[in-house]
């Protein structure tokens, strides 16, 4: 597995990492914890170094896991959690919907429990889950900054930040990462985002690079979700929405069928060829889908690829929201 360097402070992870949380919240009730413990070792064992989790899967039920899970292997992966929820809520909203917390002493109690749950003595990426629009973005990323002399963290993220936001928090201590949603149907990032990044010199990790499973081709408006998956509540995966949108995922096969690829490989392969700072974290709870994320990273797509996938790709509309108003609202702040 090729290395990717997250900002310019020296941490280096595989170009592809793994995001943990669907292992144990959002998409159905949580897996099976053996299983779950052996796709993870088996992820370090086929080169992921970068492992994505935070206190609210669950909650703690995903920390716990990965903690399980990668503590005989600690010295080989990067382990990055999150604070910024009130603990006992969770940002689907449930138990009456997601409340903040990003007070200095709430953060310093959220590492230190974290701490336990991942059996580790160091995180090595902590992220702000959402901006608290309560607490001065100055005072987060002082008390992350103490914990970081501490020892007990080695460095800061934050996750659907505005651009002025990073940069504030940047002033005071400097951002390693910057974690959130970038994919083929949810470009936003490209607006401001990146270019502000790269003059920051901070690395940026896409969440759900997969469109949530969507750009994979395995999901149509035909599916139906189970019980506790949270995708049967957002505007973009009403069946409406899904037929509409599979324009997207038929031009990521015609892209996939001249590389002999599939289509979650084609929409990987374009999030690593957009800057060599990036590391997506896509999420699965199979083995035979890892292996086939992880094979985007020998998908190498040309200057002309990648023309045709923008200019095809403009000219399809997606449709829908990507979250309901009350969840929207704590992004990009």
């Amino acid at each position: 597995m090729q290395k990717r360097k997250l900002g310019k402070n020296g941490l280096e992870v595989s170009a592809i990492g793994l995001g943990c949380m669907g292992m144990s919240f959002s998409y159905g009730p949580p897996k099976d914890k053996e299983e779950m413990v052996r796709l993870l070792r088996g992820a370090v064992e086929r080169g992921v170094t970068f492992f994505d989790t935070a206190e609210v899967y669950g909650p703690f039920i995903n920390e716990e896991l990965v903690g399980e899970a990668l503590s005989p292997l600690r010295d080989r992966v990067v382990i990055a959690t999150k604070f910024g929820f009130a603990t006992g809520t969770d940002p689907r909203g449930n138990q009456g919907g997601p409340r903040l917390n990003s007070r200095p002493e709430h953060i310093k109690e959220v590492a230190e429990a974290s701490l336990k749950r991942l059996r580790t003595d160091v995180i090595d990426l902590f992220y702000q889950h959402r901006v608290d629009p309560d607490v001065p973005i100055e005072e987060v990323a002082g008390a992350v900054g103490e914990l970081i002399r501490e020892g007990k963290v080695k460095h800061f993220g934050l996750s659907e930040a505005a651009v002025a936001t990073i940069r504030r928090a940047h002033a005071v201590q400097p951002v390693t990462a910057v974690q959130s949603e970038y994919s083929l149907w949810w470009r936003r990032p490209e607006e401001e985002l990146l270019t502000a990044l790269e003059e920051l010199g901070i690395g940026f990790v896409p969440y759900s690079p997969l469109g949530r499973g969507f750009l994979t081709g395995k999901i149509d408006e035909k599916t139906t979700f189970e019980s506790g998956d949270f995708r049967a509540n957002l505007p973009r995966f009403t069946a409406e929405a899904r037929k509409a949108n599979h324009a997207l995922v038929d031009l990521l096969g015609s892209i996939a069928a001249k590389k002999k690829a599939t289509p979650a490989q084609i929409a990987l392969a374009w999030l690593l060829a957009q800057k060599p700072w990036i590391v997506p974290i896509p999420g699965t709870t199979k083995l035979e889908r890892l292996e086939e994320n992880l094979g985007a990273a020998a998908i190498e797509l040309t200057p002309d690829d990648l023309r045709e996938i923008d200019a095809a790709s403009a000219r399809i509309k997606v449709e829908g929201e990507r979250y309901p108003e009350t969840l929207e609202q704590m992004t990009n702040r």
